[in-house]
């Protein structure tokens, strides 16, 4: 009689195979483990070789909250030395960036972004708000930013007194940019600078607000950001809004925010549903009043 063997008993037979099976299995975990170390080491070091040197430090690190140095002095377009405080004193929330006017490309989309944002805002530059622009460039002087500030008061299309245009003084602009957090680096073969594309928001008082990012900035934002900083000093339809909407750091914009929207949508249905209820008691009491009595039958 014929004894029919499968393969699996046939191993299970041999000697030592269920042990040869076993350090099978326990050898799959120190290799994925090395597996994954190595994935990670490459992923790590390709990592490493997508940020060039130059740009080590090129970030922006956000300080919301912690007030600048207002008493930090720079070159104004006129030549003359000017704190800050000159530009935080008038009770109004301040744009501030960072730019350098001789900048090939970058600096350029920034202030060309913002400008056109500012020509769609109901606020006026000079009148609810100031704007603060200065060159990261120490060896750009007032000349250059004179000229830079007619270029874009021409392309604002409004009068305005209120959009400054300043160069660096004493070294200022690094602590300036340290305080609040704007990383930029100069390369010495081209002397341009590698910097980061963002606006500032400050409070009148110097605080830092709200950063945005990027070189199109939605008047939206911009008009959020404002009435944002400016704290009690907007009027009750803007603080509606921002009521409504607050900042989210994932879409770097304002965006609506669904519980406080429902929550004044409620007590705006409620509002609507008094007022239709006054109006048809009020029309009850009239008709009641002038209707003719009832004669009731004899």
């Amino acid at each position: 009689m014929l004894t029919l063997k499968t393969a699996q008993t046939e191993r299970m037979q041999r000697p030592g195979a269920q042990a040869l099976t076993r350090l099978r299995r326990l050898a799959v975990v120190p290799a994925a483990v090395l597996l994954m170390s190595g994935a990670s080491g490459l992923l790590a070091q390709s990592e490493d070789e997508k940020t060039p040197r130059e740009l080590t430090g090129v970030d922006v690190v956000e300080h919301l909250g912690q007030k600048i140095d207002l008493n930090l002095q720079f070159i104004g377009e006129d030549g003359y030395p000017h704190a800050l405080k000159e530009y935080f004193s008038k009770g109004k929330p301040v744009v501030l960036n960072l730019v350098y006017y001789s900048c090939p490309m970058l600096c350029n989309l920034v202030m060309n972004g913002q400008t056109q944002a500012f020509r769609k805002l109901k606020w006026t530059i000079g009148n609810e708000f100031e704007v603060v622009t200065i060159s990261i460039d120490p060896t750009e002087n007032f000349g250059l930013a004179r000229s830079k500030k007619a270029s874009y008061l021409n392309s604002y299309e409004r009068e305005t007194s209120g959009w400054h245009f300043l160069v660096d003084h004493q070294e200022n602009v690094a602590k300036l940019a340290k305080q609040i957090g704007f990383g930029y680096r100069r390369d010495p073969a081209t002397g341009q600078y590698a910097h980061a594309a963002a606006i500032f928001v400050l409070s009148p008082e110097g605080m830092i607000s709200r950063y945005l990012y990027g070189v199109n900035f939605k008047p939206f934002d911009i008009q959020m950001a404002l009435t944002e900083a400016a704290s009690e000093k907007f009027g009750v339809s803007d603080r509606i809004l921002l009521y409504c909407f607050h900042y989210d750091p994932a879409s770097r914009g304002y965006v609506l925010f669904a519980r406080n929207f429902m929550r004044g949508g409620g007590a705006l249905a409620l509002l609507i549903f008094g007022f239709v209820l006054f109006r048809l008691w009020r029309r009850e009491r009239r008709v009641g009043f002038n209707h003719p009595p009832m004669v009731t039958a004899k």
